[in-house]
């Protein structure tokens, strides 16, 4: 029989980031343990994934923001994300057994005490967690709840490495879209993505005005545009639009990961007179907070196109609680590609 640990190994925050993340910005502590309460179970932990959310919700005037699924962190908090572990103990209210595994929010530690009823019971054999922490789910949600793919569409993917915008590419080629065009930060993973995710044309971020690589990629405009950016980047494509043109808007990272210090406002100057000339739409998007119930249908999808070969989950993994804090370093300094996650 394990012996039941007594304390959980958690990163927590030290200090509120000033300008780019430090390893001195986090601190590794030990934190006993309580006893389970009635429906609670005790996890031990197996991966839990990186957000580069944590770099807003660790800055100073942090508030909590939809579609981000953690609070905002105070120096001495414990980080938190999705995550998947082994249950351990379990409670007899919880209906959790010894040995299941289950997904939960308690990442960041290696032992977490978690409400059984905030946790989703998974298949533990030949388990990839990138198909279940990975942002697959929500570039789905937003191409079929969000917006919509019209066969032979252009579809333009801001931050097409990323978390989100590695799925969103593959997604909308298997919806229909015709040129799936995709924007990155360097050469290296520009290359990546024309031959692991299959995109079209890549447009590297080199200081030229993006608005003329945008329009060399898509001579002929875009209908369908996913936004994890937002400021230039959103600029031009409301200027790159074609007739009946769908926005969806994910995030800003011009504002999650600036340099100078995370912030929620993220101001970006467009022509409003093309939304009604072009007729575009435009609509601000969160799958976690609109269309949670579009996790299954994915998961469905996912299974299929796996089977046919027709999709992969890319991520970047680290070994180890105490590799996390520069998990979430090199996240945000736009190192990584596809889903991060951390490996206990």
């Amino acid at each position: 029989m394990e012996l039941m640990p007594r304390v959980s190994q958690q990163v927590k925050l030290a200090a509120h980031p000033e300008g780019k993340l430090r390893s001195t910005d986090f601190m590794l502590t030990e934190t006993p343990l309580p006893s389970l309460a009635p429906h609670q179970v005790l996890l031990r932990n197996k991966w839990f994934r990186i957000s580069v959310s944590t770099r807003l919700m660790a800055s100073r005037d942090a508030k909590e923001i939809k579609g981000i699924p953690f609070p905002a962190l105070k120096p001495g908090d414990t980080l938190a994300d999705g995550a998947i572990g082994e249950v351990i103990a379990a409670t007899p209210e919880s209906g959790l057994r010894v040995g299941e595994t289950v997904m939960h929010s308690l990442g960041w530690r290696d032992y977490a005490v978690a409400d059984a009823r905030q946790c989703t019971v998974l298949p533990s054999e030949r388990l990839d967690p990138a198909a279940y922490l990975g942002h697959g789910w929500t570039a789905y949600a937003a191409l079929t709840r969000g917006t919509h793919i019209t066969p032979g569409d252009t579809v333009f993917v801001s931050s097409g490495a990323g978390a989100i915008g590695s799925m969103a590419g593959q997604i909308a080629r298997r919806l229909g879209a015709g040129r799936v065009i995709g924007s990155t930060g360097s050469p290296g993973k520009a290359e990546w993505m024309r031959h692991e995710l299959g995109y079209d044309a890549v447009i590297v971020r080199d200081g030229r005005p993006f608005v003329a690589q945008l329009a060399e990629a898509a001579p002929d405009g875009i209908d369908v545009f996913v936004d994890m950016v937002g400021g230039e980047q959103l600029t031009a494509a409301v200027a790159l639009a074609r007739e009946g043109a769908r926005f969806v808007i994910l995030g800003a990272l011009i504002a999650e990961l600036n340099a100078e210090g995370a912030s929620a406002i993220a101001p970006a100057e467009i022509d409003s007179f093309q939304l009604p000339i072009k007729g575009i739409t435009l609509r601000g998007y969160s799958a976690c907070e609109d269309d949670a119930g579009a996790f299954a249908e994915w998961m469905q999808h996912l299974g299929e196109w796996q089977h046919e070969g027709a999709i992969c989950l890319p991520s970047t993994r680290f070994c180890g609680l105490d590799n996390a804090p520069k998990a979430l370093q090199e996240a945000c300094a736009g190192k990584l590609t596809g889903v991060v996650l951390v490996e206990l």
